[in-house]
C-alpha cells in the first residue's frame, strides 16, 4: 500500500536525481562485470522504473527542470565530441577512414533520411534531423565490442576511428538540419530562410570560435591555475551555450560543438587531462540522459511501434550501412572480406538517443507531430544494433577469415633478455605479445627470439597510429627507467584500466622521500623485484619457465610452491582462452588445464641457451629508431 502511494505521489526531485545517477552508474558497473554493453542494461533499467512500474516519471518528478537539464547535458556531450576530432589525426588517418568520413558520412545521411521517410513513414523534417545523427556509430559502444571480438588491426582501426571522427560530424549534421527546419518554419520566403540560416550558423560559429580561442589563449599564457582549468572549461561551455541560445534560439549546440573542435586542434599541453575529465563527466551525463529518456517513454508510445519500425531497423542494418561502406571503399585496395565486416558492423550508442530525444521534444513543440516517434525509434535502433553486433561480430569475423587471437594480448614496454624470455613463453601459450623500446639495440634479444617489436616511445603519436592497441588487454612496463615505467602505466591506465597495467617496483620505493604516490603507476609486478635484481638473477641462470597444472605426474600448487620457494610467479594462462597476470602479493589458482608462467632457476638437465643479452655499452647506446621503425611493429 505504501509503495502504491509513493508511486502515485511520485519522487522528490532529489530522490529522482539520486535514482537516475545510481541506476546509470550501476548499469555501467554491472555491464563491466558481466562484460556486456552497458547501453542494454541502461535501456532495460529505464523501461522498468518508467513505463513498466511507474516508479519514475521524469515529467512528473523532475517537472520543468527536465528540458533545460537535458539541453545542458547534450551540450556538454556534443562539446566533448568536438574535443575528440583532431584534424591532424584525420589527415594522417588511413585512406579508408577518410573515405568513411568524407564519402560515407554524407551518403549515410542521405540514405538514412530516405529510409526514415519511405520505410519508417516519418515526415521530411523529422527524417532529415534524425538521418543526420544516424551517422554516429557509437564510439562508447564500438570499443568494447572490438575488444571482445579480437579483430585484426585494419578493420578494427577503421571501425574505431570512424566512430570517433563521425561522432561530432553526425551531431553537427543533426544540429544544422534542425536549425534549417526551424528557420524555414519561422520565415515566409525561401530567401529569408536562407539568410536567417546563414546568420544563425555564422553567429554560432563565431561564438564557438571566440570561446575556444579565449580558453586556449588563457591556458597557454598560464592565466589559469591547473586546478581551475576544468571548472573554467565547464563554465565556458555553459556560458557559450546560454549566450548563443539567448541571441538565436537553438544555436547553442552548434556553438559548443565548434568550441570543442577549436580546442581539440589547438595542441594544448594539458589537452589530454581536459579530455579525460570530460570523458568521465560525459559518461555520467550520457547514462543519466539515457535513463531519463527511457523512463519518459509512455506505454502507448511503445505500443505504437509497428512493423514500419522493424522494417526500418532491418533496412538500416542490411541496406543503408552496407551500401554506405561499400560505396565509400570503391577504388581502394581493401579486401572484400574486410569491407563486408565493416559494412555489416554499425552499432549505435547513447549519443544518438540523447541527441535524438532532445530534438524530438523540440521538433514536437514546434509543430512536427511525428517527431514524437523519434525517441522510441532511436531506442529500437540502438537496442537492435548493439544486441545484434554484440552476438554476431565474432562469428562473422571467423566466417570471413578475420578472427584474431582470442586471448587479450600483453604489451611489454622495455626490451631486455628477461622481456624476450617472458614474451617467448607467452607466445608459446598462444598469447599475442608486442615488445616496445625506444632503443633498437635493447630489442636485440627480443628480435632474436622472433617476437614482434615496436621501436619507439609507446606514448608517442607514432605508436598511437602504428600499434594495434585494441589487440592488447594488458601492459607490463619492464624497462630500467622507473620514472618511465610509472609514466607509461599512469598514462595508459585510463585506456587499459588500472587493474590491467603492471610495472616493476621502483628501486627506492621503500624510502619515503623516493616513494611514488599511490595514484601514480601500475600494479607492482615480478614479486617486487627491481630491474637490476632481475638482471642479476638472469645472470645466475634464472629463466622464465612454464608448467601445466593437472598433469598426472605433475605437482599441485602446494607441493610446487614448497619445492620452489624462491620462484616468482608471472602469469597463469589457459592457452587460446584467457590470461591472468600475477601482481605482487597475488597467488596462482592452480586450476587444472591452466599453465603457470614463472621465473626461477633452470634445472640443470633442462637448461637451454637463450639469446645473450646486450652489453652495458650496447644498452647505453642512443640508437635512435629510423622513421620506418617508428611507425610500425615488425611481424613474426
Amino acid at each position: 500500500m505504501a509503495v502504491e502511494t509513493a508511486v502515485a505521489e511520485g519522487l522528490s526531485p532529489v530522490m529522482a536525481f539520486a535514482l537516475v545517477g545510481g541506476i546509470g552508474v550501476g548499469a555501467q558497473w554491472l555491464a563491466w562485470r558481466l562484460r556486456m554493453p552497458a547501453i542494454v542494461l541502461m535501456l532495460g533499467a529505464g523501461l522498468v522504473i518508467g513505463p513498466l512500474l511507474g516508479l519514475f516519471d521524469p515529467g512528473r518528478d523532475i517537472g520543468p527542470l527536465m528540458q533545460p537539464m537535458i539541453s545542458l547535458a547534450v551540450a556538454i556531450i556534443l562539446f566533448e565530441g568536438g574535443l575528440t576530432l583532431n584534424f591532424h589525426h584525420l589527415r594522417s588517418a588511413a585512406e579508408g577512414v577518410r573515405r568513411l568520413v568524407v564519402v560515407g558520412a554524407p551518403l549515410g545521411w542521405l540514405l538514412s533520411t530516405l529510409a526514415l521517410r519511405y520505410v519508417a513513414g516519418l515526415s521530411w523534417e523529422a527524417s532529415l534531423v534524425f538521418g543526420g545523427i544516424m551517422i554516429v556509430t557509437g564510439p562508447t559502444v564500438i570499443a568494447p565490442l572490438l575488444r571482445q571480438a579480437r579483430l585484426p588491426r585494419r578493420p578494427a582501426q577503421l571501425l574505431h576511428w570512424e566512430a570517433i571522427v563521425n561522432d561530432p560530424i553526425g551531431a553537427l549534421a543533426a544540429v544544422l538540419a534542425f536549425e534549417m527546419i526551424l528557420v524555414m518554419r519561422a520565415t515566409e520566403t525561401m530567401g529569408d530562410a536562407v539568410l536567417d540560416l546563414v546568420l544563425g550558423i555564422s553567429l554560432a560559429t563565431a561564438l564557438g570560435i571566440a570561446g575556444g580561442w579565449g580558453v586556449v589563449r588563457a591556458f597557454r599564457r598560464e592565466l589559469v591555475p591547473q586546478y581551475m582549468k576544468v571548472p573554467l572549461l565547464f563554465a565556458m561551455v555553459l556560458g557559450v551555450f546560454a549566450l548563443s541560445d539567448g541571441m538565436l534560439h537553438e544555436s547553442g549546440l552548434l556553438a559548443v560543438t565548434v568550441m570543442g573542435l577549436w580546442i581539440a586542434n589547438a595542441e594544448l599541453p594539458s589537452y589530454d587531462e581536459l579530455r579525460r575529465f570530460k570523458e568521465h563527466a560525459t559518461i555520467l551525463l550520457v547514462s543519466g540522459v539515457f535513463v531519463v529518456l527511457a523512463a519518459s517513454l509512455k506505454p502507448e508510445t511503445l505500443m505504437a511501434l509497428d512493423w514500419r519500425t522493424g522494417a526500418f531497423v532491418a533496412v538500416v542494418i542490411l541496406v543503408v550501412r552496407p551500401a554506405t561502406v561499400l560505396v565509400s571503399f570503391l577504388g581502394t585496395k581493401l579486401p572484400m572480406n574486410e569491407r563486408l565486416l565493416v559494412g555489416f558492423t554499425g552499432p549505435r550508442g547513447v549519443v544518438l538517443v540523447a541527441v535524438a530525444g532532445l530534438f524530438a521534444q523540440r521538433l514536437y513543440a514546434d509543430g512536427v507531430e511525428d517527431a514524437a516517434r523519434l525517441t522510441p525509434i532511436a531506442f529500437a535502433l540502438v537496442a537492435a544494433t548493439v544486441i545484434l553486433h554484440g552476438f554476431t561480430m565474432s562469428p562473422m569475423a571467423r566466417a570471413l577469415g578475420l578472427s584474431a587471437a582470442q586471448v587479450p594480448g600483453v604489451l611489454i614496454a622495455g626490451g631486455s633478455r628477461f622481456a624476450a624470455s617472458f614474451g617467448l613463453a607467452l607466445k608459446r601459450l598462444e598469447v599475442p605479445v608486442l615488445v616496445t623500446d625506444s632503443n633498437r639495440t635493447r630489442l636485440r634479444s627480443v628480435r632474436e627470439a622472433g617476437l614482434p617489436i615496436f621501436v619507439g616511445n609507446i606514448l608517442s603519436e607514432a605508436a598511437e597510429h602504428g600499434v594495434e592497441f585494441i589487440s592488447y588487454g594488458r601492459i607490463v612496463a619492464l624497462s630500467d627507467n622507473d620514472a618511465l615505467n610509472t609514466l607509461i602505466t599512469t598514462d595508459l591506465a585510463p585506456e587499459f584500466g588500472h587493474e590491467n597495467v603492471y610495472q616493476l617496483k621502483p628501486a627506492k620505493q621503500e624510502q619515503r622521500r623516493h616513494a611514488m604516490p599511490v595514484t601514480l603507476g601500475g600494479r607492482s609486478y615480478c614479486d617486487g623485484l627491481s630491474y637490476l635484481e632481475i638482471g642479476r638473477r638472469m645472470g645466475e641462470g634464472w629463466e622464465v619457465q612454464v608448467l601445466e597444472w593437472g598433469q598426472e605426474d605433475g605437482p599441485d600448487l602446494e607441493s610446487w610452491r614448497a619445492a620452489n620457494p624462491e620462484a616468482v610467479v608471472l602469469a597463469e594462462v589457459k592457452p587460446g582462452r584467457d590470461i591472468r597476470l600475477i601482481a605482487e602479493e597475488m597467488e596462482p589458482n592452480g586450476t587444472a588445464g591452466w599453465h603457470l608462467v614463472y621465473f626461477a632457476p633452470m634445472p640443470e638437465e633442462a637448461s637451454e641457451e637463450m639469446p645473450e643479452d646486450v652489453s652495458e655499452a650496447e644498452a647505453e647506446a642512443p640508437a635512435e629508431p629510423s622513421k620506418a621503425d617508428a611507425v610500425k611493429p615488425s611481424s613474426d
